[in-house]
């Protein structure tokens, strides 16, 4: 069992920057690919990146590649994001979760999730 709290949504003006952090229980949270992923109002969940077990470069959804950047500390068993130039379409509640496969993308994929945290993009 994962248990996963997102920390750090807030409000931003666009162009700005925000990170935001997943603190994760248990014991295995090395053992697990992390993801990041965002709900607008009216929209589906979807993908924004994930990074594998140890960490290093993580893979983006094109929407948010060159802006964002995901990192894990596995001794804080803590996974983060960094946006940079925020844009208002980031406007979403961003989710962090855990999976076992090691190309995982999709929602099924992911078998534990946290609560969310909003991020507000203002333009």
């Amino acid at each position: 069992q994962v248990q996963l709290v997102e920390s750090g949504g807030g409000l931003v003006q666009a162009g700005g920057s925000l990170r935001i952090s997943c603190a994760a229980s248990g014991r295995t949270f090395s053992s697990y690919i992390m993801g990041w992923f965002r709900q607008a109002p009216g929209k589906e969940r979807e993908f924004v990146a994930r990074i594998n077990w140890s960490g290093g470069r993580g893979y983006y959804a094109d929407p948010v590649k060159g802006r964002f950047t995901i990192s894990r500390d596995n001794a804080k068993n803590t996974v983060y994001l960094q946006m940079s130039s925020l844009k208002p379409e980031d406007t979403a509640v961003y989710y962090c979760a855990a999976s076992r496969s090691l190309f995982a993308k999709a929602l099924p994929e992911y078998d534990y999730w946290g609560q969310g945290t909003q991020v507000t993009v203002s333009s």
